[in-house]
């Protein structure tokens, strides 16, 4: 039956938390600090430029895993003994291009039909930490060095998790994890179907695939773009205004507390992945040690509410403090790591 239904009210506008944000503190700066306006839009628009060929690459690399169907291959870590599972599962969160809550419906259904919690929670913790797009991006501005000890910390982190929570899964608290009501993930990525069956390479053979490669690379070049430009305007306004010497007497040091803090400052200042990058590179240029600085992308990473919703909209509170205590220790642990090798 058609529908017939008259809407009285009209469009209703939203403006993008992202570029709302980014437009206030450039009209805050142009009010309060109007000779600092136009060197902080040019230190942000050249470090764009500077990273424009990564992110390229990672925006046409991620539309060709999506358009391919490469998601498909997530089940396979999901299949034979359980240490294999989390093995895979681990890899495949830390090096795969998708997102925690892309993959809400699979891992919801594997968990209804029994996967171990112990291979799901090892994928949970390395998925928000890195991707191929996100290792392009903090290997410009970071180093490679930093990079790849942040890939390594993610699956070493998704390893720790999951065989930890293989070996007490019989406790209390790893018992009956799922919530009775499932709730739907926030709009931090696309909804989109994947593709299912198997990967199709040549995804040109077919329109909806060459859509779906469309279609997917300007979400994510418009993502990279509007939250990389927010951040390196804060980036070049910290620079500025925050005294290197403070930043340096509480987050400089060789000692352990520099990294806790880092962890503890890290979860709830965390934008996410990709707006991470510079703000840890201006925190790090004003003497925020090698360690803090780990640290902070660890427990941000995790904890950060894209990925935060992904555990939250399917498992029981004490699964969700379980998920948040590996990352911290996770992150602390690497932290100390980096801060011994760099």
């Amino acid at each position: 039956m058609t529908d017939t239904t008259v809407h009285s009210q009209g469009p209703k506008w939203r403006i993008d938390k992202a570029w709302g944000a980014l437009i206030i503190i450039l009209a805050l700066v142009a009010v309060f600090d109007r000779a600092q306006l136009w060197p902080t839009i040019t230190f942000a628009s050249d470090a764009l430029w500077h990273t424009a060929p990564f992110i390229t690459f990672a925006v046409l690399a991620v539309a060709y895993m999506k358009a391919s169907g490469a998601e498909t291959l997530l089940a396979k870590a999901f299949e034979g003994r359980q240490a294999r599972m989390i093995v895979l599962a681990a890899l495949l969160g830390g090096l795969s291009p998708f997102c925690s809550c892309e993959v809400i419906p699979f891992i919801a259904a594997m968990l209804a039909l029994g996967a171990p919690l112990g291979a799901v929670m090892a994928f949970w913790l390395a998925s928000p930490l890195m991707d191929p797009a996100m290792f392009l991006i903090t290997s410009g501005t970071l180093g490679w060095e930093f990079a790849l000890a942040k890939t390594v910390a993610a699956v070493g982190i998704g390893l720790m998790g999951g065989f930890a929570t293989m070996m007490a899964a019989r406790s209390p608290v790893f018992a009956d994890p799922l919530r009775e009501r499932k709730q739907s993930c926030g709009s931090c990525c696309s909804s989109n179907k994947p593709f299912e069956g198997t990967p199709l390479w040549a995804f040109w053979q077919e329109a909806p695939r060459r859509e779906a490669f469309r279609r997917t690379a300007m979400d994510n070049a418009l993502f990279l773009l509007k939250w990389l430009a927010l951040a390196y305007v804060i980036e070049a306004l910290m620079l500025e205004y925050i005294p290197a010497d403070l930043v340096a007497q509480v987050l400089g040091g060789d000692g352990l507390m520099p990294i806790i803090l880092g962890a503890l400052v890290g979860a709830p200042a965390y934008l996410n992945g990709y707006a991470a990058v510079p703000l840890v590179d201006a925190l790090l240029a004003q003497g925020m040690a090698q360690g803090a600085a780990m640290s902070f992308v660890i427990a941000g990473g995790v904890s950060c509410i894209p990925a935060a919703i992904a555990v939250w909209a399917l498992v029981k509170p004490r699964i969700f403090a379980a998920y948040i205590g590996y990352a911290m220790l996770g992150a602390v642990l690497a932290g100390m790591a980096w801060q011994a090798v760099a």
